[in-house]
């Protein structure tokens, strides 16, 4: 990759030099300083390419947000500004404001609602909206739309019963205030009990429905914005439910779904209503005798029309789902067997269920919301369902004739020891037949060409490609001299690829990602040709395009890709350009760090990036798309970086025990001198050499923080773990203990001062490696599995999923049942070898993790107390797999320090590591 000197110009290389300042000793961050060290987010471009909007934020406190001109000097600032959206006209911008984060801590109960400020980006005016949940232009930019929350569901009466005080109170939910503002003069009106609303692709229509407080009220209205004073009711009955408003930008149509409210104020079965303002009436209406027997078109739902205007999608439901009255029941006799079983507490769980009863529990609420994918075909009237309970999953497709479907169904049951695998089927639309097109793909690496002529999909280490019209398969891959499954893959489980750039137009091409390269494949022939020339795979760069047009299907012959490389040696980035359809690449930007392409202007080349190393904080540049012009830096957020000791960062190699490369960072103190032994921080997982351009995230939370320590006189070691099918626990020992050595022999770590720290996969390996060797003074291990034979039977509470897939095919890479192999369950278990153990140990928990049970903890915490071995237990009281709540965060972030001083640094212990904490009733 070539050098900073040689790619930038000078102008930018004035930015870039950084002036070394010896004279005097840097200050040590504070946590403080973390709580209040802002970071963006929400990074915007105006459709013109002439503003920039991101948020700027704290870990803990207001932010704001930042509004600047990419040309001049003009800049505006939103306080507690966020999500912010330009106008397609290019001289608004509307954003969310919450309210002041005290305020919201303080509340517990009705905490108050977010507002959005519009600003004016000609006078740099602003006005406030209170309550406000949603804020949308039209598509012309000429207007703009703020809806108010939605109220809580209330009870009301009856309609026509208000004086009849026995009435039958029935449960109303009334929509919200929506306030509509012309942006040119100011001018707006205001339209009560709004359920939902959308304007035309042209900007002439607004759609609202409406839920009154009454249910006398609700329908579908129409305004035409050139006289916005008045409303047409398209459609309306008193309790009546109407949702999912959708316009159609080729159709020029409105299509909304009708119900019935019940009592409680739940939809019913609905019907689709079609109405086009050409025509001034109704051109299409379905209802339940138009769907398919056994299926109802639920309320709840989202329309989607295809870009040509002639297909609507929607979704359906199962009959047996409908919401349905419970009957009113005698009171039955006290001793009655079968009326006091109806309120026992039992879950039964089969084993020959396809879900285990938890995950049902976990995906029950989605599965009550869950649509089956139909088609309305506009020109006959007819509609087509495409996805049910054989095939569940289905796409909406970009084509006219062919859509994409998967099924999980035959393999459900596979997902508790195995994974997940799924039946791939092309789908015609007309007549909703269905063709497999394979059998036990995993995962989901199965992709429809934008004409829907071709299905890719990846299976045993090939990409294949099936014909959909001559209904057969061919393997792309299998013949070339390159693998285009995943080198690094070190899991039992099925070895996945790299995935797919994009198609080419009309269907021509395929592109798919080996490690370092981009292939192109002609869908006719299936030949094959480098379109990166190799020149990946020759300097150890790893291509990928950057998609910079979202809405973008397919790239056209002779268009320039912008392309990311990742120096897999260096780790650093560089942008390369390559033609569509012909091979070989060109470099034209390498800043020697980390780059991350963000946006893209919508109607101008103009894009947005990130530079960033360990040491340079992330601000904003912007380019044309191609990199042609010379970057400018937009921000500059923390100039104050330079003050602190922060540290610098750099690539250490080594090689393993049984002599395999190994990288890591070295995060050096700052104020280093030359020669002087620190105490080092080990934290790691898998791959963190890549972290040594990334910047740290300053925050409080369950890491230790890179910059932090640093400033306080530590080192950290960021070391890379190779692992192996069936010893997962010795190969991280056998990685990450010569690279501890390689620091010690640099003269940098103090030997008798390195702490090593995990987290999750990590915290097991903490807990594991401590049994193998001593050369850690001290260790943490947060939410570590210490014993593989009863973690097997556990449950992963946050999802409801077994977890035993996790050890015998993906992260704990044992690669066998606990039947088929029990002693390598035994020999990877920290808990049989604790009385190995003689270096102090830390361990957290949270005791609602939801994906380590644990009770993992305490079986490691109670073998240490037994053996009389030093260890502390961090419980945190009602928290998950990571402290959420910011007293523990804080708390935990403070004991961490506090562990390692005393430690690393012979700074005298607190009482809860000397003595402990007795029980204080809390």
């Amino acid at each position: 990759m070539r050098s900073v000197c040689k790619t930038l110009k000078p102008a930018l290389l004035l930015l870039l030099i950084t002036v070394p300042v010896l004279a005097q000793q840097k200050k040590a961050l504070t946590l403080h300083d973390l709580m209040t060290f802002t970071s963006f987010k929400d990074i915007e471009i105006s459709p013109d390419g002439a503003w920039l909007a991101a948020s700027a934020w704290p870990d803990r406190g207001d932010g704001e947000l930042i509004v600047r001109a990419i040309e001049g000097m003009r800049s505006f600032t939103i306080e507690r500004g966020k999500k912010p959206v330009f106008s397609p006209a290019n001289d608004w911008l509307v954003a969310s404001v919450p309210a002041p984060a005290d305020l919201l801590e303080k509340k517990k109960k009705d905490k108050p609602k977010s507002g959005v400020t519009l600003l004016d980006l000609g006078s740099g005016s602003q006005r406030h909206f209170e309550k406000t949940e949603k804020y949308v232009f039209s598509p012309d930019g000429a207007w703009l739309a703020l809806h108010a929350f939605l109220p809580k569901k209330k009870k009301g009466k009856k309609s026509g019963s208000e004086a009849d005080s026995s009435a039958e109170k029935r449960t109303i939910n009334p929509g919200a205030l929506l306030r509509v503002l012309r942006l040119a003069d100011s001018t707006e009106f205001e339209i009560p009990f709004v359920r939902s609303f959308a304007f035309d692709s042209t900007s002439r229509y607004l759609a609202y429905s409406i839920a009154d407080s009454t249910g006398e009220g609700n329908g579908v209205y129409l305004r035409r914005l050139s006289a916005p004073e008045t409303a047409r009711k398209l459609s309306g009955s008193t309790h009546g439910h109407y949702s999912a408003l959708s316009w159609g930008r080729a159709a020029g149509a409105l299509a909304w779904i009708a119900s019935m409210e019940d009592e409680k104020g739940k939809p019913g079965a609905g019907s689709l209503h079609i109405w086009h303002p050409g025509r001034q009436r109704e051109i299409l209406r379905l209802t339940d005798s138009d769907t398919p027997a056994g299926w109802y078109l639920p309320a709840r739902n989202k329309l989607t029309w295809s870009l040509d205007g002639k297909r609507l999608f929607l979704g359906l439901r199962p009959d047996k789902d409908l919401q349905k009255q419970p009957e009113k029941k005698e009171q039955a006799d006290f001793l009655d067997l079968s009326a006091i079983r109806e309120n026992a507490g039992v879950d039964v769980w089969h084993w020959n269920d396809p879900l285990i009863n938890p995950n049902q529990k976990k995906t029950w609420k989605k599965n009550q919301e869950k649509t089956w994918l139909a088609v309305v075909h506009l020109k006959d009237k007819k509609l087509v369902q495409l996805a049910d309970s054989t095939v569940p999953d289905v796409r909406v497709p970009d084509n006219s004739h062919t859509a994409l479907g998967l099924s999980d169904v035959p393999w459900q049951k596979y997902i508790t020891w195995e994974g997940w695998f799924y039946d791939v089927y092309s789908i015609d639309l007309k007549k909703g037949t269905r063709h497999k097109v394979a059998t036990r793909v995993s995962g989901r690496p199965v992709y429809l060409s934008p004409g829907g002529r071709f299905i890719v999909y990846y299976q045993d280490k090939n990409w294949h490609l099936y014909s959909v019209k001559k209904r057969t398969s061919r393997t792309l891959t299998d013949k070339l001299p390159v693998p285009f499954y995943n080198e690094d893959h070190d899991y039992p489980m099925q070895v996945p690829g790299y995935g797919i750039a994009g198609w080419l137009a009309d269907d021509a091409a395929v592109l798919i990602y080996d490690k370092f390269d981009i292939w192109s494949f002609d869908t006719a022939t299936g030949a094959a040709k480098n379109l990166t020339a190799s020149y990946g795979r020759e300097h150890g760069l790893s291509f990928r395009v950057q998609k910079l047009d979202t809405e973008k299907k397919a790239f056209a012959r002779g268009e320039n890709l912008l392309l990311h490389a990742f120096d897999n040696n260096s780790k650093e980035s560089a942008i390369f350009t390559v033609t569509a359809d012909k091979p070989g690449v060109r470099q034209v930007f390498a800043p020697g760090r980390k780059l991350r392409v963000k946006k893209k202007a919508r109607n101008n080349a103009r894009i947005l990036f990130t530079l960033e190393s360990y040491a340079e904080f992330p601000d904003i540049w912007s380019t044309d798309a191609a990199f042609a012009d010379q970057p400018r830096r937009l921000t500059e957020l923390h100039p104050e970086l330079s003050d602190y000791a922060w540290g610098s960062a750099e690539l250490v190699s080594w090689n393993s025990l049984d002599g395999r490369p190994m990288q890591g960072v070295l995060i050096k103190p700052g104020n280093y001198q030359q020669g002087k032994k620190y105490p080092v921080i080990v934290y790691f997982y898998r791959f963190f050499s890549q972290r040594v351009h990334e910047f740290n995230q300053m925050a409080i939370n369950h890491r230790p923080n890179f910059p932090y320590y640093a400033s306080n006189g530590y080192a950290i070691f960021l070391p890379d773990i190779r692992f192996e099918v069936g010893r997962p626990g010795f190969a991280a020992t056998k990685s990450l203990v010569p690279g501890v050595q390689k620091i010690i022999d640099m003269g940098i770590a103090d030997p008798e001062a390195i702490g090593l720290h995990g987290h999750s996969w990590s915290g097991y390996q903490t807990a594991f490696i401590i049994t193998q060797t001593d050369i850690f003074a001290c260790a943490i291990a947060g939410a570590p599995v210490s014993n593989m034979t009863s973690a097997y039977g556990g449950i992963r509470w946050r999802t409801g999923l077994a977890r035993q897939f996790q050890y015998e095919k993906t992260q704990s890479r044992i690669g066998a049942s606990l039947w088929e192999g029990l002693d390598k369950y035994i020999e990877n278990s920290p808990l049989f070898y604790a009385d190995r153990i003689n270096t102090p140990l830390l361990i957290m928990f949270g005791d609602e993790d939801g994906a380590v049970p644990w009770y993992q903890g305490i079986e490691l915490y109670l073998a240490m107390r037994r053996l009389g071995k030093e260890s502390v237990f961090l419980q945190y009281r009602g928290e998950p797999h990571h402290p959420r709540k910011y007293p523990n965060k804080l708390d935990y972030t403070i004991r961490m320090k506090e562990y390692f001083d005393h430690y690393l640094k012979g700074i005298p212990a607190p009482e809860w590591i000397s003595t402990g904490v007795p029980y204080s009733g809390k």
